[in-house]
């Protein structure tokens, strides 16, 4: 049997990174519980447009989890509720008839806002850009077994590849730090001997670029891992200070 709620939503509009934003209110009713959050958003979308009013600009692409684009700020955490869960993949039966339901964009210097929900999150491309690849020869792909890989780092660099580059560990973060997403990216490369190369130059590169677009420092709190939908661990942000003070030691 389908089950419906009615909701209250309060939704952060801004026309522009320029312009002042506030929240609006929205009622929604008969919302069927199967629906995911974004399905919610685009019903919301509908009626809108149907009384002549802008739609609610945010941001999404595969709804599936994988590409970390519905960055959502509900009612206080970055993608809401539910722990390991992407916006796309949040459903509305984690929510009660009646609630009202808080919806902002992430809120960084780094994130300008463009629109309404949707923030630039081009620094997150900068910083892969910086140093975030490896230096390899064309040619024909070599054999899966020709360069042996310990099973344990290779199992650890796919733990920490899991990361989508979404954003939240900087929206949950009290300093806006990008320390989980990019000390991820380091530790992918540096556990796998294709990467070596790069390894001093890699992580001083991308941690001067992730200073230079604006986010803070790591304190420690852990906000980060507890809001990442892919669960990346924080021991990945340990391991990235180690990479960094072995780079300057080995100048």
């Amino acid at each position: 049997m389908k089950h419906s709620i009615n909701l209250n939503l309060l939704v952060w509009r801004q026309k522009s990174r320029d312009t002042k934003g506030k929240f609006k209110e929205y009622k929604l009713d008969g919302i069927d519980t199967d629906m995911s959050f974004l399905e919610m958003f685009d019903i919301l979308n509908e009626q809108l447009i149907k009384k002549g009013e802008e739609p609610v600009v945010f941001d999404h692409d595969c709804r599936e989890g994988i590409c970390g684009a519905c960055s959502m700020y509900i009612n206080g955490q970055p993608h809401g509720p539910n722990k390991g869960t992407t916006t796309c993949q949040l459903h509305m039966r984690s929510f009660k008839d009646g609630d009202t339901i808080v919806v902002e964009p992430w809120r960084a210097k780094g994130f300008p806002i463009i629109k309404d929900l949707m923030v630039d999150r081009s620094a997150f491309d900068r910083i892969i850009q910086s140093g975030g690849y490896i230096s390899v020869n064309t040619g024909n792909a070599p054999d899966g077994n020709a360069i042996p890989i310990n099973k344990a780092n290779a199992d650890e660099a796919f733990s920490s590849a899991a990361c989508i580059g979404c954003g939240a560990c900087v929206a949950a973060c009290k300093n806006a730090s990008a320390s989980l997403f990019l000390s991820a990216k380091v530790n992918q490369l540096s556990l796998l001997p294709q990467g070596d190369p790069e390894r001093s130059s890699r992580v001083q590169s991308m941690v001067s670029k992730m200073e230079e677009e604006g986010f803070g420092h790591c304190t420690n709190i852990g906000s980060c891992e507890a809001e990442c939908p892919k669960e990346i661990s924080i021991d990945n942000i340990a391991k990235l200070n180690r990479e960094y003070i072995r780079s300057l030691i080995k100048k």
